[in-house]
């Protein structure tokens, strides 16, 4: 018997290390891959956008391991935009996500291509890898006080926002809106110039059917008690949802560009992600399948779809886009 306990536990140290060696093994891939494509800034091509089937597992394992790390490419403060590529990037994570494991692979390639790029965690406590759960108004300022920071790190006059769901729709809204992003009066003093959204939560979603329920039976308060306030605000109707409409989509002087996915499972429907033109803005409503019909991202994997990414590029420089190889893309795994 002591024998057969001693072989059971000898085969549960080597399955436990197996694994282990398999997210690092991850980990490592993505990271050393995708540091390696950070640095490599002096090709004069525009390098095309990476296809990984395990970036976005690698990343959501790393996060784990690291929910403060930011992705690679991000976040050095001594960046000096460029002629070429004048206003730094800003990329907000979505909801219950983090900077790390959102944007480990948009990151570095926006990096490469030879832009400033910033990657914040907001809307939750440090050391937590779930991020972006709190009051859409609190998580505004927060961003509000992060791209003043950069502006000020970098010498620039305006910023891009690139954002996935939460952090593409109702909270960087609310930041240009409510919180100091633009000036509607003088838009030329806007701190934004663009606002491109990756599965943004634009109109509110009624989450494949659980927001509609939850929302009927009066139970978002109670469900945001457990998972984050970011949930009852981005359900359909929510009074963060209302405000934001009251005046319309958008603020004068910005350039809108919503990217989405007819299947995506999370922000539904997908039609509630497009918004309407106001003022003195610009919007185009982009369906990824209208673009390449083989791509089969759904809300994950949009983040980490190179045709997204194509369209990403092309929305921050259209004055130099180029066209989308469409490439498949799967779910969750993207590509």
């Amino acid at each position: 018997m002591a024998d057969l306990n001693v072989s059971r536990r000898r085969s549960g140290q080597r399955r436990r290390a197996k694994w282990a060696a398999v997210c690092a093994g991850l980990v490592l891939a993505l990271g050393v891959g995708q540091q390696g494509a950070a640095v490599a800034s002096d090709s004069t091509a525009p390098p095309k956008p990476p296809r990984n089937l395990l970036a976005f597992p690698a990343a959501a394992v790393g996060s784990l391991a690291n929910p403060d790390a930011s992705p690679a490419g991000a976040d050095d403060w001594n960046c000096r935009p460029t002629r070429e590529h004048p206003r730094p990037v800003v990329l907000l994570h979505g909801t219950w996500a983090n900077a790390y494991n959102n944007w480990s692979m948009l990151s570095p390639w926006l990096k490469q291509a030879g832009y400033c790029v910033f990657a914040p965690n907001y809307g939750g406590a440090p050391g937590s890898p779930i991020q972006a759960t709190a009051h859409v108004p609190d998580s505004a300022r927060q961003i509000a006080a992060y791209v003043d920071r950069v502006l000020k790190a970098t010498g620039a006059r305006q910023v891009d926002l690139v954002g996935h769901s939460q952090g593409g729709g109702l909270t960087p809204r609310w930041y240009l809106r409510f919180a100091g992003g633009t000036d509607s009066a003088h838009p030329k003093r806007n701190k934004v110039h663009s606002l491109i959204g990756l599965a943004p939560s634009n109109h509110g979603t009624t989450a494949s059917g659980l927001g509609t329920l939850t929302t009927e039976l009066g139970l978002n308060q109670p469900v945001s008690l457990l998972v984050g306030q970011a949930y009852a605000d981005q359900m359909v109707g929510s009074e963060v949802n209302r405000t934001l409409d009251r005046d319309g989509d958008t603020q004068p002087g910005v350039s809108y560009t919503v990217i989405a996915t007819r299947l995506d499972e999370v922000v539904t429907p997908y039609t509630n992600q497009f918004l309407t033109a106001g003022t003195g803005a610009t919007v185009r409503n982009i369906t990824v399948q209208d673009v390449c019909r083989q791509d089969l991202s759904e809300h994950l994997s949009i983040a980490y779809d190179s045709n997204a990414a194509q369209l990403v590029r092309n929305a921050l420089d259209p004055a130099h886009a180029k066209p989308v190889d469409c490439s498949l893309t799967l779910p969750v795994l993207g590509g």
